[in-house]
């Protein structure tokens, strides 16, 4: 997702309860040898458990959904396509996020306003629009209950969850019911990592002050957001159901769930590419490249002028779960396209003990060590994504890695905190 396009962008009947839930299953496990994992079934998704209930909860409702090409069943028919098919549900709209809802459009670009071919629903365009502007276009719709399914990748500048809190706060003016059907955070939901947002740095690539790193779903998110804020941009909570996955465990890497993989945006490939970009994105806030327009992108990164010393830099560092190789690129579009950089590639060794934001702030800061073209973007993009302009004048001032990492524990510790009561997977 392009930084300069979103930056830019930055610059619920009430009720006193989260909403009702329906709840998730217990995962179950079969007989196993000693040595062996013991045997799962697959995760079942929040739109698989609505399904299998016969969608009970959309019952007697007008619905329309936020969804994009993520929204899809365990056999990869798209979950719009499902629903206008069944008799039982009265589908009327489909809202588009950023990139659009069958994916067709690029970083910080979206689809516009059209009737979808394959069914003839309307879509409308939800991108870069908020509070009562998207409260009137979930009216115009007629529908009275809007339903939201996008696969997220657990950072906190990703901008669905963004469109999730945009399209909870909407609803809540406009007085419609929001349903939540959960997926699984594809890198675990073990813990929340990094700094903090500070609400003075809000935008598109961050609303609200939770970690760089969330470590939630987003139901858990959704419900969150709903005791915490909404109510502050609205005036009242949404009426918000959500509906569990049932298998997911918070350990579970996203190879674990036996679920698919669609990539949610253009340059999210692979499950792969959503373990490190909590922090390799942080070079989007930079003048090198964050490896868009190459087949691994947050993975490579580079820019003209780096030689083999950044990764023997960051190499080093000896920072757990991750090797770092020499490499050369040349990106066919964003940065540097069509030039041939150089830079490094991490390659991730034991996801479990890898962290990806403090990883992302030894590479700043062993780049601008090594390099002396290194630059920050000149509006200072970094600190709408690390939430402050913290870690942007510390390694200017020379800071290290652990000096950094250490001025967001505190925040990181309150948040943590508040995060623990809306968890709801084990």
């Amino acid at each position: 997702m392009t930084l300069s396009r979103r930056l830019l962008l930055g610059s619920l009947a009430a009720t006193g309860a989260a909403g009702a839930t329906l709840a998730a299953a217990p995962a179950t496990a079969s007989a196993a040898a000693p040595s062996a994992a013991p045997a799962r079934r697959p995760v079942r998704t929040g739109f698989d458990r609505l399904a299998a209930d016969g969608y009970r909860l959309l019952d007697g409702r007008t619905v329309g959904i936020v969804t994009n090409p993520t929204g899809v069943t365990a056999d990869l028919r798209h979950i719009v396509d499902v629903l206008h098919a069944d008799a039982r549900v009265r589908l009327r709209a489909v809202f588009g996020p950023e990139h659009g809802f069958r994916g067709t459009a690029q970083a910080g670009g979206s689809e516009g306003r059209y009737d979808d071919p394959a069914t003839g629903l309307p879509v409308y365009d939800t991108y870069g629009r908020s509070g009562r502007e998207l409260a009137e276009i979930f009216t115009a719709s007629g529908v009275d209950t809007v339903v939201f399914d996008i696969q997220d990748v657990g950072a906190r500048f990703y901008t669905y969850i963004w469109t999730l809190y945009d399209c909870m706060v909407a609803a809540a003016l406009a007085g419609k019911r929001f349903v939540v059907l959960d997926r699984p955070n594809p890198v675990t939901g073990r813990d929340a990592a990094g700094p903090v947002l500070d609400p003075a740095y809000a935008s598109f690539v961050g609303r609200k002050p939770i970690a760089q790193a969330h470590g939630m779903t987003a139901a858990e998110l959704a419900r969150l957001f709903n005791e915490e804020f909404v109510a502050a941009d609205a005036g009242r909570r949404v009426r918000l159901e959500t509906v569990a996955m049932s298998g997911w465990r918070r350990g579970d890497f996203f190879d674990a769930t036996g679920l698919p993989w669609v990539p949610p945006s253009p340059n999210m490939p692979t499950p792969d590419t959503a373990l490190v970009y909590a922090g390799t994105c942080l070079f989007e806030g930079t003048n090198l490249s964050e490896g868009r327009g190459t087949t691994r992108p947050f993975e490579l990164l580079g820019a003209e002028g780096i030689d083999r010393r950044w990764a023997a830099a960051a190499g080093e560092l000896t920072l757990p779960g991750v090797h770092f190789r020499e490499a050369y690129f040349a990106p066919a579009f964003s940065k540097f396209e069509g030039r041939t950089v150089g830079g490094v590639q991490l390659h991730v060794s034991d996801r479990a003990v890898f962290d990806p934001v403090r990883t992302g702030i030894a590479l700043l800061v062993t780049a601008k060590q090594v390099w002396d073209g290194f630059a920050w973007r000149p509006d200072h993009g970094i600190d709408r994504l690390t939430g402050s302009a913290t870690v942007r004048t510390m390694i200017d001032k020379g800071a290290g890695t652990d000096e950094v990492v250490g001025a967001w524990q505190q925040e990181l510790a309150r948040f943590r905190a508040l995060r623990r009561r809306y968890l709801r997977y084990p």
